[in-house]
């Protein structure tokens, strides 16, 4: 219990037979109860689990998922069952240890105070901890620039970090069912609870590798369905948050930066096309693929502005990274 609220804790896991036994270890004296989602795993994960979690006197709730449907899926079936059973804090920590244990109470004090309905942990500005993997680290850094667009959050900087705390509000205003299944569900989840209007803060947080640390990912297989993804919320923010619920201007700057995009897309060509057949760059063509490009610039840095503006109350700073304890 922190604070006076019931704290629950949600592990995803899938083969994690040498690892997930030190997730129970390390777990903090203040969380109430764990759910270990096993995502069909073809190890003896939940065993390892189960007798660790006797060994520490961890209260265990095991959700087994009847096939692998991904790391999104098993957050999201252990949010059900936290929430049906009236949890009001609900941290994720993943079942390879990534997670620092001394992190948590960090993440829950700005949800338990108020002032924030979801926590998310940033690696980025970490004073301590592991390095992040190089190549990890660049997809974060691209992923986390495109979700800033998506999401609306636009404060967010490590939108890709799994370590997170979640209130029952915010349980509540999500369709659980309907998240993204696989590693593009943090991106999901921003963009549903931007639509439902859910404050957001972040917490830094140590990174955790080790040096026999490698992901189950494989960035050639996610990278183009990630993609898409995001594409897809996009267009569901931009049409639930600002044509359904509200009938916001912001759509229209958007509309025309495609339009003019489409255009200076087809005078590009036709550039091309005409300098590789003449050796001519058309001059008043030239000057038409300028402009209408720098109107295309201009369209878009004005929608992002107003979507800054829109969101500015849901993206909350967070007032200390660290509880400060009083001998």
């Amino acid at each position: 219990m922190y604070k006076g609220l019931q704290v629950a804790v949600v592990v995803p896991c899938y083969n994690e037979e040498q690892k997930i036994a030190d997730v129970f270890r390390s777990m903090p004296e203040l969380v109430d109860r764990v759910y270990l989602v096993d995502d069909a795993s073809r190890d003896a994960s939940v065993q390892r689990a189960e007798e660790a979690a006797v060994q520490c006197g961890v209260a265990l709730i095991v959700v087994q998922q009847e096939k692998n449907a991904g790391v999104g899926a098993a957050i999201c079936a252990g949010y059900k069952r936290a929430y049906a059973d009236n949890f009001d804090l609900v941290a994720v920590m993943a079942g390879d240890g990534q997670m620092d244990p001394d992190d948590l109470e960090s993440l829950l004090e700005p949800v338990a105070a108020g002032y924030a309905d979801y926590a998310k942990g940033n690696r980025f500005k970490a004073a301590s901890g592991d390095r992040i993997p190089l190549i990890r680290l660049f997809g974060n850094l691209v992923l986390s620039a495109l979700t800033k667009i998506v999401s609306g959050y636009w404060h967010v900087s490590d939108t890709q970090c799994g370590y997170t705390v979640i209130n029952r509000a915010a349980l509540a205003a999500v369709r659980w069912d309907d998240v993204y299944p696989r590693y593009g569900c943090p991106n999901d989840i921003l963009t549903r609870l931007n639509v439902a209007e859910m404050r957001v803060v972040e917490v830094d947080v140590k990174p955790r590798y080790g040096v026999d640390w490698s992901s189950k990912m494989k960035v050639t297989r996610v990278v183009f369905p990630i993609l898409g993804l995001m594409w897809g919320l996009f267009l569901h923010r931009m049409y639930r948050k600002y044509i359904y619920l509200s009938g916001h201007p912001i759509v229209l700057y958007y509309l025309a930066a495609a339009l003019f995009f489409s255009l200076s897309g087809a005078l590009s060509i036709y550039l091309i096309v005409k300098w590789s057949m003449t050796g001519v760059i058309p001059m008043l063509a030239m000057i038409m693929f300028s402009t209408t490009f720098s109107v295309t610039i201009q369209l878009l840095l004005n929608a992002f502005a107003l979507d800054f503006q829109v969101n500015k109350e849901l993206c909350v700073e967070v007032r200390r990274t660290r509880p400060q304890h009083v001998d």
